[in-house]
């Protein structure tokens, strides 16, 4: 019989790279701070220069290193060389999928150009990046675990003017499945969850429109209302997830789409 590792070791990240795209702030910044407590080599990627000089300070480090890059992910050309430029000690061996925009529009007010961008970022950047990823991954034989973000506005969608964001985020759990189905028996896992009523920086900001459209004021309650566990969630909360189906404890989860939405999709 195998010797059964510990808890501890099987959450641990000692050793492993991670790439996590939107980690300047939110979930992304939530998920990279319980990646460095597990001791992982942090490849943090954000299009706010900003706020990425900012991460030294706010991120403490178990073991390893950690990289900044500033990086527009709507435009494929900055993924490929974002790619292409790391050392073969950089390549990850998990990559988290987090960046996302969700810009409210009527559904006959969108055009190309606006719907482009969305896809461009929540949808082809994931798509690229794992491709990139699960290449490389095969090229030295190596496992893998992808973990893609969606939302629960993928199974429900609840709010008005985001058919675009509902769109890409439906998209991204069928690149998930799709994915799992194709490279699990390469030992590269790729897992989906669904976030919903996270309160980030982002849902804040939207949040300050409400003064400004009072058909808000009655979507933050009724969302509320449905919610069973009665309340928001915090960004740590999903980087929790996140960080465990990106390690061991979770070998043999493949294909799972997983909400994390305190029971609304539930209720």
């Amino acid at each position: 019989m195998d010797e059964m590792q510990s808890l501890v070791q099987l959450y641990s990240l000692r050793d492993k790279t991670a790439v996590i795209t939107g980690a300047a702030a939110g979930m992304g910044l939530a998920t990279a701070r319980r990646f460095a407590e597990a001791g992982a080599n942090l490849l943090l990627l954000d299009v706010n220069a900003e706020l990425l000089q900012t991460l030294p300070e706010k991120i403490r480090l178990r073991h390893g290193w950690m990289k900044t890059v500033e990086i527009d992910l709507a435009q494929k050309e900055e993924i490929d060389a974002f790619w292409h430029s790391l050392r073969d000690t950089e390549y990850p061996d998990v990559l988290i999928n987090n960046a996302g925009i969700f810009p409210f529009r009527d559904f006959l007010e969108t055009d190309q150009e606006f719907v482009q961008q969305v896809m461009d970022v929540n949808l082809n950047a994931a798509y690229w990046l794992c491709q990139h990823f699960v290449r490389q991954r095969l090229a030295v034989k190596k496992s893998g675990s992808i973990v893609n973000v969606g939302s629960i506005e993928a199974q429900l969608p609840f709010k008005e003017d985001l058919a675009h964001y509902t769109t890409g985020k439906a998209a991204v759990i069928a690149l998930t499945r799709a994915l799992a189905r194709d490279y699990g028996r390469f030992n590269i896992r790729a897992n989906v969850i669904l976030p919903g009523g996270i309160l980030t920086e982002g849902v804040k900001s939207a949040s300050k429109q409400v003064l400004k459209d009072p058909k808000l004021i009655k979507d933050g309650f009724y969302f509320k209302s449905r919610l069973p566990l009665g309340r928001f969630g915090d960004p740590d909360e999903v980087a929790r997830v996140t960080l465990m189906l990106a390690t061991d404890i979770c070998s043999y989860m493949n294909g799972a789409v997983i909400p994390i939405d305190g029971g609304f999709l539930s209720a």
